[in-house]
């Protein structure tokens, strides 16, 4: 899946809109609930060798919310890792065009449901 593919994929299927709060990194896209403005997905270039691998290249990651006892299943070492720049015990990283497109599509619905206070 593409970063473009994906943000399709979100602004098709919940009602949300693409943000970029940042003025001065513009790449950044935020996606959160209209009703309580909780974050559920964030797309951003991240260097490379944060993840381990080959440094001096980007890569588009996509932080969405986890169960925390389901965390340690998901991480794979390839694409879906600890969140980068978010709490680590509850948001995982995923490489967005090396991550499987079911499984990704999967993980974007449970962060969003995770962050719906309407599910409680």
């Amino acid at each position: 899946m593409t970063r473009k593919g994906l943000t399709e994929y979100i602004l098709n299927n919940y009602v949300t809109n693409e943000e970029k709060p940042w003025t001065d990194s513009p790449e950044f896209s935020v996606f959160r609930h209209l009703s309580n403005k909780k974050w559920f997905a964030i797309i951003m270039p991240v260097a490379a060798d944060k993840f381990g691998l080959d440094p001096g290249g980007e890569v588009e990651v996509v932080n969405l919310k986890c169960e925390p006892f389901l965390i340690d299943a998901f991480l794979d070492g390839k694409s879906v890792f600890r969140a980068y720049h978010m709490n680590k015990t509850h948001w995982i990283s995923v490489i967005i065009n090396l991550a499987e497109e079911e499984k990704l599509k999967m993980l974007v619905d449970m962060s969003f449901g995770l962050t719906d206070v309407r599910r409680k």
